[in-house]
């Protein structure tokens, strides 16, 4: 980064620190969204990765569609937490 940095910037730069963060994730790649199974008052949201804020909205349509109780459509059905069960 420090080089992409200098390059945009035309000049030298100094790092003056660094960080790395853990990425949750699953083992397909796709988080998990919906009902816990035979629990079905637990919702779960995670496992997005580095797409949190990109999947904020669809993942809050999901929740509040599980939460009023519609049927899952199949974006619902495919990020079910009873894939892994």
């Amino acid at each position: 980064m420090q080089e992409w940095a200098e390059r945009l910037f035309g000049r030298p730069v100094e790092v003056t620190s660094r960080w790395m963060g853990v990425r949750h994730s699953t083992p397909d790649s796709l988080p998990v969204i919906g009902p816990l199974p035979d629990h079905n008052r637990v919702l779960l949201a995670f496992g997005h990765g580095h797409l949190g804020m990109t999947l904020a909205a669809v993942t809050g349509e999901l929740i509040a569609d599980a939460l009023a109780g519609h049927q899952p459509d199949r974006l619902a059905r495919a990020l079910s937490p009873s894939r892994f069960l």
